[in-house]
């Protein structure tokens, strides 16, 4: 069992060395706005929907087909916004705009 242990720790140390990054390589930290993936954009660019939770709130939500975003809409004073644009558990809008990449589901 011990040299499970170890094994396993070992393993758990290499991935978060390879965390660090180095020249090039986007590490934990850096700008979030920028999704440097496959289709590397600023996320400014791509659509927000409204999905309605169960509560009958909404959240604005992006997907950019291998990620996707989701927010709770407020006002600005911290307030949930329900404005009923949709029924509960319902995601209205072009929230599917603004990435190449297709849904795999």
């Amino acid at each position: 069992m011990k040299i499970v242990k170890l094994i396993g720790l070992l393993a758990v140390g290499g991935v978060l060395a390879a965390c660090e990054g180095g020249e090039g390589i986007r590490r934990i930290g850096d700008d979030k706005s920028i999704d440097g993936g496959v289709n590397a954009h600023h996320l400014s660019t791509l659509v927000a929907g409204v999905w309605v939770d169960p509560e009958g709130c909404d959240h604005w939500i992006i997907d950019d087909g291998v990620e996707g975003y989701l927010s709770e809409r407020l006002t600005p004073d911290g307030l949930p916004v329900c404005s009923g644009v949709a029924p509960p558990n319902t995601a209205v809008g072009p929230f599917k705009a603004g990435s190449p990449i297709p849904d795999s589901l």
